[in-house]
């Protein structure tokens, strides 16, 4: 019989679902994995899963976190280099420099983990694994959710958001060579909730706004970045009602949440994880990174909740 200590240990996969601000809940649930003594050997990544997965396998996910809960709306706003007229309203490359200013993530051969990133051919529909060259640009393809971010060109392809295809990327890391896999999905219990986008926010809060807010809040800098078209830009980003029909940001943020609890539910039927983990994340929206604190906090608390599934996953 074989010496038990000479008996390898599975090797665990950790599937990081998409989900845009949601996603800072990643740490929350890496964190609280590891104090359970989870210690994922292979991640895989779609969208905000992507970024997230870069930062804990390069070893930056500590600084990273503190980066997150740092944001405040006014940095959100700052990162968001828009690009009207050119497949979305925002390029993300703003976003991935000061990734690499601030982490030095650059290729997928320097990270301490294998990764693998989820992106969506943009044209064949087709799913693609990246898990080779630059870094930042295979995470920015992964993440560019059509109508919002603009595609990504990747060797002659134009890559869009991997949650259009497979928004929790469990098939990822089994043929990545996970024996085991701890799945996180961040789009439990959106569907019927109508997200409020920050811009129609900025407005509402407008008479009670911090400093902060009232100098940087989305209508002012719109108003100044824009002028002559930015009324009908924050229309745009109205949401609809009985007597006015949703703007383009109220169409993607509740068809997105359609698309991806059903293409889920029918990956996850046909390629079950062992854990499943659902911070409960409803009235996150999609751009809202400045909630970071609450969001990581919830990630961190979703895996406490399920103290017995945890233990029968080291169980086995």
């Amino acid at each position: 019989m074989p010496n038990p200590s000479s008996v390898a240990r599975p090797r665990i996969g950790l599937a990081l679902g998409g989900g845009a601000a949601r996603g800072w809940a990643h740490m929350g649930v890496i964190r609280a994995l590891h104090e359970a003594g989870i210690k994922p050997d292979i991640v895989a990544g779609t969208s905000v899963g992507a970024i997230v997965g870069a930062m804990f396998c390069s070893g930056h996910l500590e600084a990273f976190e503190g980066w997150v809960r740092d944001l405040t709306r006014r940095d959100v706003i700052g990162y968001m280099d828009f690009a009207l007229g050119n497949g979305g309203f925002i390029q993300g490359r703003r976003l991935m420099e000061r990734f690499h200013e601030a982490f030095g993530v650059q290729r997928f051969d320097a990270l301490a983990l294998p990764l693998g990133v989820v992106a969506t051919d943009l044209y064949s529909g087709q799913e693609r694994w990246l898990q080779k060259g630059d870094l930042a640009t295979a995470v920015r393809a992964s993440m560019a959710l059509p109508g919002l971010f603009t595609p990504v060109q990747v060797n002659a392809e134009w890559l869009v958001d991997g949650g259009l295809v497979n928004p929790v990327p469990v098939s990822l890391c089994h043929a990545m060579g996970a024996d085991r896999v701890i799945a996180v999905n961040l789009n439990d219990g959106l569907l019927g909730r109508r997200i409020q986008s920050p811009i129609e926010k900025s407005a509402s809060q407008a008479s009670t706004a911090s400093a902060e807010d009232s100098e940087g809040g989305w209508l002012h800098w719109l108003s100044a970045g824009f002028k002559d078209r930015a009324e009908a830009l924050q229309a745009q980003f109205r949401r609809g009602s009985e007597q006015t029909s949703p703007g383009v940001f109220d169409v993607i943020a509740t068809a997105v949440n359609v698309m991806q609890d059903r293409i889920t539910r029918s990956r996850m039927a046909g390629d079950p994880p062992d854990l499943l983990i659902s911070p409960q994340l409803a009235e996150i929206g999609l751009l809202e990174m400045h909630r970071g604190a609450e969001i990581i906090e919830e990630g961190y608390a979703s895996v406490q909740r399920m103290d017995a599934a945890i233990a029968a996953f080291r169980a086995h």
